[in-house]
């Protein structure tokens, strides 16, 4: 397997889903802006997200695929199969539970999630309704998590990357829909959450055509204990925390942050920002790390194993330092072309633009955390990993609580983006000193330089902002702005990688031999 090519196999799709994501997310800003609907939408879709990502996404993965990986190296496709009906099984079950409780205890756990909101009692139970619709989401996400997982662990990405471009089309035919009828914003935010439910049905189906293409979907049976089952608990439990530790630090956010107005809505649309090249850069790496990791560890491949956490990390940094650099000096430039318009005024601009630069600082450390996660993941060592993950949660609660009273939601986003950076630089230490990672002088020099190239072209966007800065703010000229602004972005991509081909950093034939290997 080529982990270059699989990455941007899985970048591309990615890619795909954040830009559907993002007109999702203009849209959603015309048709409800920050208003109470808004803030009740918000709170109610990232309660089930939360748990999609400490479970399906996090423990579920970490868990599994290290497990599927072992019994696909060892004894072939067919008892990978049965090893994933006899988890998934147990899945069906717990999720089953899980969501009948949080539909009965809905009113007490939003209370818990979103105490700000308990003084306005319209505002809550309208939160509680949207909670209870978009909860069954979970269920559906752990499901294609699952058959995800399967895929990922066979070397076939391209369907569970596509999937979730599903959701965003479905939540993108009916916000158009909105745009043009007449709804009031809390039944808009209504029809959202049914489109939440929509999306993730739609979703569980790609993965189970491509599963049942391949002769290879598994058939549910009565759960019944045994070593592997319990081997796979063993692992997913710490990793709720672990796997999940960015939503962890969100979710203190959005509890933080209910106890002032429109807030929760300032930090979803700065978290969608850096989530954009987090999700093409740092998921993309772990999605397809941590089956390429463990299959090279349970095969006894340690040469391979070592040159695919390099080549993540080189992968990792060469993309995510300039994105940050990027997101940084042009925050308040990317909230205003992208979602000033409709409901979302220049207010909300100015008050979102500061936690997207302060969340651009923590970039490097979130995508670093997807890069050497799986390093312990495939050795099936969860423990670690948890431990920093509690730590880093008690650094961004005490931050956070500090520094609200001063700086409202940007002190939040400062406590998640100072906690990522403890976690990823720990996580790299052990590593280093278990010798599962060996740093050595080339990858110090060229990491060096990708920084350098990354802050030359910081200097230009910025630069290009201020001369160019009558375009992109040109009032009611949309096309304009968004052109000038894409034009910016060009220019100082081709800059960077421009540099990086003058330091040697990276050459286009040498990028083009990397994503041709077959192997």
């Amino acid at each position: 397997m080529n982990l270059y090519k699989n990455f941007f196999s899985v970048g591309a799709m990615t890619l795909l889903s954040r830009i559907l994501g993002f007109i999702r997310d203009i849209l959603i800003a015309n048709v409800l802006g920050t208003s109470m609907a808004a803030n009740a939408f918000f709170a109610a879709f990232r309660f089930p997200n939360l748990f999609r990502r400490l479970f399906a996404e996090g423990a579920f993965n970490a868990a599994f695929i290290p497990l599927f990986a072992r019994t696909l190296e060892k004894h072939g496709e067919h008892a990978a199969r049965d090893l994933a009906a006899r988890i998934i099984s147990w899945l069906v079950v717990f999720l089953l539970v899980l969501t009948v409780l949080a539909e009965i205890f809905m009113a007490r756990i939003m209370a818990v999630f979103v105490p700000g909101f308990l003084a306005d009692p319209e505002k809550f139970e309208f939160t509680v309704l949207l909670a209870r619709i978009c909860f069954p989401y979970l269920a559906l996400m752990s499901v294609m998590a699952a058959f995800g997982g399967m895929l990922n662990g066979l070397g076939k990405f391209l369907a569970a990357a596509f999937a979730p471009v599903m959701l965003n089309i479905v939540m993108i035919a009916i916000l158009a829909m909105l745009v043009f009828l007449t709804f009031d914003q809390p039944a808009s935010a209504l029809w959202l959450a049914g489109g939440v439910i929509v999306g993730g049905v739609a979703q569980v189906t790609i993965v189970v055509w491509a599963l049942k293409n391949m002769g290879l979907l598994p058939s549910l049976k009565l759960p019944v204990w045994d070593r592997d089952i319990a081997r796979f608990w063993k692992l997913a439990l710490p990793v709720m925390l672990s796997g999940g530790v960015t939503q962890i630090n969100i979710f203190v956010g959005t509890i933080i942050a209910s106890g002032a107005a429109s807030a929760i809505s300032y930090l979803y649309f700065a978290d969608r920002l850096y989530q954009l090249p987090l999700g093409i850069i740092g998921v993309a790496i772990g999605v397809v790390l941590l089956p390429q990791l463990s299959r090279h560890l349970k095969g006894k491949r340690f040469e391979q194993a070592a040159m695919a956490q390099e080549q993540s990390l080189f992968l990792a940094m060469m993309l995510g330092l300039p994105a940050a650099a990027a997101l940084y000096v042009l925050s308040r430039e990317i909230v205003q072309v992208l979602f000033e318009r409709g409901a979302f005024d220049a207010i909300a601009t100015s008050a979102t633009a500061p936690a997207v630069a302060v969340f651009a600082l923590g970039l490097p450390a979130f995508v670093l955390i997807k890069v050497f996660q799986p390093g312990f993941f495939a050795r099936e060592d969860t423990l670690t990993p948890t431990i920093l993950a509690a730590v880093s949660v008690a650094i961004n609660i005490g931050l956070s609580l500090y520094l609200f009273a001063g700086f409202a939601h940007v002190g939040i986003a400062i406590g998640t983006s100072a906690a990522a950076w403890f976690n990823a630089l720990f996580l790299i230490a052990i590593l280093m000193k278990r010798r599962h990672f060996i740093v050595s002088l080339k990858v110090v020099k060229t990491h060096f330089l990708i920084m350098i190239a990354s802050l030359a072209m910081a200097a230009l966007l910025w630069f290009g902002s201020v001369f160019g800065g009558y375009w992109i703010n040109l009032p009611g000229a949309p096309l304009v702005q968004i052109f000038s602004f894409a034009l910016l972005l060009l220019i100082g991509l081709v800059f960077y990688f421009l540099l990086l081909q003058v330091f040697g950093v990276v050459r286009i034939g040498q990028l083009k031999k990397m994503l041709s290997k077959s192997d």
